[in-house]
């Protein structure tokens, strides 16, 4: 196979890996059991590396998904049939596996049972007993395929720290045997909090995705409302809180299109083309927001998902309610106390023109200094601010900071042409 041909099987093998192998380790995990985590990524590691191998040298399957999976339950079966003592498994299923290895480890695989196996997977992973900062690593990694700089970049932190949480997670859930089980009663709803919080960041990673050259990462994106749909469609999952979070995906999705233009470059909300917005994603949005209004709960995703809905209602940028959308910030405000929407309000108090009044707020924000410099969003903000307020000495400060800090290209791109229409202002 030709060097190209090579690389678009590698391409084709990662695009894979997102979407295959938490399914493929969820699956494996409910037959081997958690103590044997380690062990099973390894086994679906060596599944993909096969795949680039094989593929690379013979003409690719017609469903390589399906290929991959057939791999990986061929290779359970071969595990089971070596080993002699049946303890190293899933205790629930040791007897079932002894008494028909193939049909079961079939059935593990149809479609139904890896749609439970990857919520038993999620609700393990979010164990009460693992930290909170652990548990979203660790579904990170082993339920969405995660990469140890992607879950760092999600959570704003370093590599290392991410090795060491997923280290201690893997550790404490063999050495105690955790079983992979859905919750219930009041355990469920303590478990729920975390796994929207892990579906939240991974839709959030792909929307603003922190990776040099890649703005959207559509795949990201794709996976948390996959999850968030799968979660909708359990018995465990089937709550508002769970259809105000898909709301939230659908509305912010729909977008998608519009957000770049044909050379890479972003397109600005005020700017962007809203006949391209995602009418059929929209509709959905709004199904899901109705659903979510059932019962008298209002968390922070019922608010955000409103807050996404009056964009897309709004038949252009100017005609936005900016008053609703403070008030829904205000409401925000009280249930999420966060440097970020406290950011976001200021932007719409900058509609209502009151940009003196943002940026007194974002200057009042505590340990602003640290944000300013480690957080490119908020020094982005600060040289739009300063820019309408014709202060151009800080609007250049604060634009060049965050030019320096941003790694995505076409953010560096958008704020190096605010400073070039800057420069030749000056010099005329």
């Amino acid at each position: 196979m030709k060097e190209p041909e090579q690389e678009g099987v590698r391409q084709l093998v990662d695009h894979l890996f997102r979407h295959q192998s938490g399914k493929m380790i969820a699956v494996l995990t409910r037959i081997f059991g958690m103590h044997n985590l380690e062990m099973i990524e390894d086994v679906v590691q060596e599944s993909f590396l096969r795949a680039i191998h094989t593929w690379s040298y013979k003409q690719l399957p017609g469903n390589p998904g399906g290929w991959l999976m057939q791999v990986a339950r061929n290779r359970a079966i071969d595990i089971i049939r070596r080993q002699q003592h049946f303890q190293q498994f899933s205790h629930e299923l040791a007897s079932e596996l002894q008494q028909d290895t193939e049909n079961t480890v079939q059935h593990f695989f149809s479609e139904a049972e890896i749609a439970d196996s990857q919520l038993r997977m999620i609700f393990a992973c979010c164990h009460p007993a693992l930290k909170e900062e652990d548990q979203i690593a660790l579904t990170l990694k082993t339920v969405s395929g995660f990469g140890v700089t992607e879950i760092s970049h999600a959570l704003l932190t370093n590599e290392a720290v991410i090795q060491k949480r997923l280290y201690r997670a893997k550790q404490y859930l063999k050495d105690n045997q955790i079983a992979l089980d859905i919750p219930t009663g009041q355990e469920l709803s303590r478990r729920l909090d975390i796994v929207y919080t892990v579906l939240y960041l991974l839709f959030n990673e792909g929307y603003h995705s922190q990776i040099a050259g890649e703005l959207i990462r559509k795949d990201l994106c794709a996976e948390a409302m996959r999850l968030c749909l799968l979660l909708t469609e359990h018995k465990t999952g089937n709550r508002p809180t769970t259809f105000a979070l898909l709301a939230l995906m659908c509305l912010q999705a729909s977008r998608f299109e519009s957000r770049m233009d044909e050379d890479n470059s972003i397109i600005l909300l005020q700017h962007q083309d809203r006949s391209t917005w995602n009418k059929a994603l929209i509709q959905k949005g709004y199904e899901y927001l109705n659903l979510s209004s059932q019962g008298n709960e209002l968390t922070v995703y019922h608010l955000e998902s409103a807050i996404a809905a009056e964009h897309c209602m709004a038949p252009s940028f100017a005609e936005t309610n900016w008053q609703r959308m403070l008030l829904l910030y205000d409401m925000l405000l009280e249930q999420k106390q966060s440097a970020l929407v406290i950011l976001n309000r200021a932007v719409v108090l900058t509609q209502l023109n009151r940009t003196a009044e943002a940026l007194q707020e974002i200057w009042q924000l505590n340990d602003i200094e640290h944000l300013i410099n480690t957080q490119y969003i908020y020094s982005a903000v600060l040289g739009e601010l300063y820019l309408q307020e014709n202060d151009e000495h800080n609007a250049v400060k604060f634009l060049q900071l965050a030019q320096s800090l941003t790694t995505s290209q076409a953010e560096k791109k958008l704020i190096g042409a605010k400073l070039e229409t800057l420069s030749r202002t000056k010099m005329n």
